[in-house]
């Protein structure tokens, strides 16, 4: 366990927010002054009830101001300039302190999607969405209510124990210590409050995960809810973790909310002993009835702000459970290390050497097993066999989504691992058989990944994709929004802007995961005329399950179980009578012989 996983969430905020230590201090000065100036009216009570009662004899008077009359409206001015002074400092903290939590919520947002977006692609097979979700949104907002609030009641709660302290031991020492006796008892209860109640708030926060994630995946899959009439079922599990939720919360408000009124009970103590040994020592003439009465005030502007504690600590528990799931996230390191030789673009030939080769997941599943070969500069390969073969799996090794387990995979001699990551998947432009459309426009999502392209230039791009003259026959044309992962299109649609936005990036590697598995024919044998122009000059790699489309491929590697098993140009494999012929005669459902006569 690191050194930083063993420090508390506070002190781990604290640290996080230390860039912005000035207008801490300048929020928190604020907050102290306007709880001091808070605190001055009922002192200047008792200052009134000493002229009225003291008149020439009073403070004022000894002060310089004889005159009763003065001393009112000299009083009046006091407190006049003492409310001014009041609202001007609690607009000042309300405005530095609300700013703060905004922006420690937005930096905290910002490096928590980013730390996530950085993680391997193997830590996301493991973890919902709803849950990353819960964490980047939820808890940070939950953070930043705490520093808007709590952080501010805290500072206040301090100097109002600390100033009227002073105050009564100036005034009256020996009656202070009643009014301060209930103050340890109300500490000591916060904190076996605080301790109690942090489980529960955790559980809250964990359940509020489960319940997103539910939530995000049902969301996701309403196509699929609906086609099997699964609307009842769905609410039932919604209801379930919902109703969840509800308990533990339950459990957390139970506690929260019999803080105060047993607080109250405490701080009544305090107040009726200033009450009664207090108004006893005014009548043994111990103590001025103008002192007195500035105490009684005092005793209630002392202990009942405390009461807020349990609001406070209620939020700052929150807070603290919210904190330390995003301290969690962000403690989760990559196993996927940066290079650091630099590999423009316009320099890669797109030369691809896979030296023995073996890959597994962490479950110990081994999917690759001692791959050994060359793609050429500027050559096209494809790559066949069966589902679960590990067709897939050798695309996101070249595109570094995972860490080989053995060997090494070259990309014009450089070791993959010894390449900068931008720089390496800049280089290759992916087409995957799983679409993903942001929700945006066509012209958007054509242009992702290459941002300050032209019009002309993603016009051209999907002409070549064969997708222009869908695309303009769409409501808005280039403009139409596509909906969440693409909804508004059909599956060809969105493989064909798929196409047309790998064209437009002009990668030196060229990668088609499937690329034309959801087009219809006429559609396949248009984009794969396009496909010959685009792949001149510049290396292919092809994984198909439609052999008619990769059979003038330079080399084709029949993978299984892991292994290559057959490797050779589509004539020289069906010569062969192995698994690609197998494959060929299923598809075509011509004899070899046959084939090769036409041929």
């Amino acid at each position: 366990m690191s050194q930083k996983t063993k420090q508390h969430p506070f002190v781990r905020l604290l640290s996080y927010a230390r860039h912005h230590r000035k207008r801490v201090i300048f929020a928190s000065i604020f907050s102290i002054l306007n709880k001091i100036v808070d605190l001055a009216p009922p002192a200047l009570i008792g200052v009134a009830v000493d002229i009225v009662v003291e008149q020439q004899n009073s403070l004022l008077a000894r002060l310089g101001v004889p005159d009763v009359f003065t001393q009112l409206l000299v009083l009046g001015v006091i407190t006049l300039i003492i409310w001014i002074l009041e609202s001007l400092f609690d607009y000042l903290n309300r405005l530095i302190w609300r700013g703060l939590a905004q922006t420690i919520e937005h930096e905290l947002r910002i490096s928590t999607y980013a730390h996530v977006q950085s993680l391997d692609l193997s830590y996301f097979e493991d973890q919902s969405t709803g849950s990353l979700m819960s964490i980047i949104n939820d808890d940070v907002n939950q953070l930043e209510r705490f520093l808007d609030i709590g952080a501010n009641s805290l500072l206040q709660v301090a100097t109002t124990v600390i100033v009227i302290s002073a105050a009564f031991f100036m005034l009256a020492p020996s009656v202070a210590w009643m009014a301060l006796m209930p103050v340890p008892v109300i500490i000591y209860g916060s904190m076996w409050f605080q301790k109690q109640i942090g489980p529960r708030y955790r559980a809250v926060r964990e359940q509020v995960s489960i319940l997103n994630s539910q939530l995000s995946n049902n969301l996701s899959g309403i196509t699929t809810i609906k086609s099997f009439t699964a609307e009842d079922h769905e609410v039932e599990r919604i209801r379930s973790e919902s109703h969840a939720y509800e308990h533990y919360n339950r459990r957390a408000i139970v506690l929260s909310a019999a803080f105060t009124p047993i607080i109250r009970m405490a701080i009544v103590a305090g107040f009726l002993a200033i009450l009664i040994f207090g108004g006893n020592l005014v009548l043994q003439g111990g103590l001025a009835v103008a002192a007195y009465s500035t105490m009684v005030f005092m005793t209630q502007r002392l202990l009942w702000p405390l009461t807020t504690l349990g609001e406070t600590f209620d939020l700052y528990q929150r807070a603290m459970a919210s904190t330390a799931r995003i301290m969690d996230l962000l403690d989760v390191e990559t196993e996927l290390f940066d290079g650091d030789v630099v590999l423009p673009t316009a320099e890669v030939k797109g030369e691809v050497v896979f030296d023995d080769v073996y890959f597994e997941y962490k479950n110990g599943a081994k999917v690759i097993k001692g791959l050994n070969f060359t793609i050429g500069a500027g050559d096209t390969a494809a790559i066949v066999g069966s589902t679960g073969a590990g067709k897939s799996t050798i695309i996101k090794l070249i595109l570094r989504l995972y860490e080989v387990t053995k060997g090494a995979i070259l990309l014009d001699g450089h070791d993959l691992r010894d390449l900068k990551m931008k720089d390496l998947r800049d280089a290759i432009g992916l087409v995957s058989q799983d679409v993903f459309l942001f929700h945006g426009t066509v012209r958007e999502n054509i242009a992702y990944g290459t941002f300050e392209a032209s019009d002309e230039a993603i016009i051209a791009a999907a002409k070549v994709a064969e997708a222009h003259e869908f695309i303009i026959g769409l409501p808005q044309g280039y403009d139409t929004i596509v909906g969440e992962r693409g909804q508004k299109l059909s599956g060809g649609q969105r493989q064909r802007i798929s196409i047309a936005r790998a064209i437009l990036k002009d990668p030196p590697v060229l990668v088609l995961d499937e690329a034309t598995s959801s087009v219809d024919n006429e559609t396949e044998a248009a984009i794969q005329r396009s496909l010959e122009r685009i792949i001149v000059g510049r290396t292919t790699i092809v994984i198909a399950h439609r052999l008619s489309t990769i059979r003038h491929a330079d080399v084709i590697f029949v993978v299984e179980n892991g292994r290559i098993i057959e490797r050779g140009r589509h004539e020289d494999l069906l010569t062969m009578n192995g698994l690609y012929a197998a494959l060929w005669r299923v598809q075509t459902g011509e004899t070899i012989h046959a084939l090769q006569v036409r041929e």
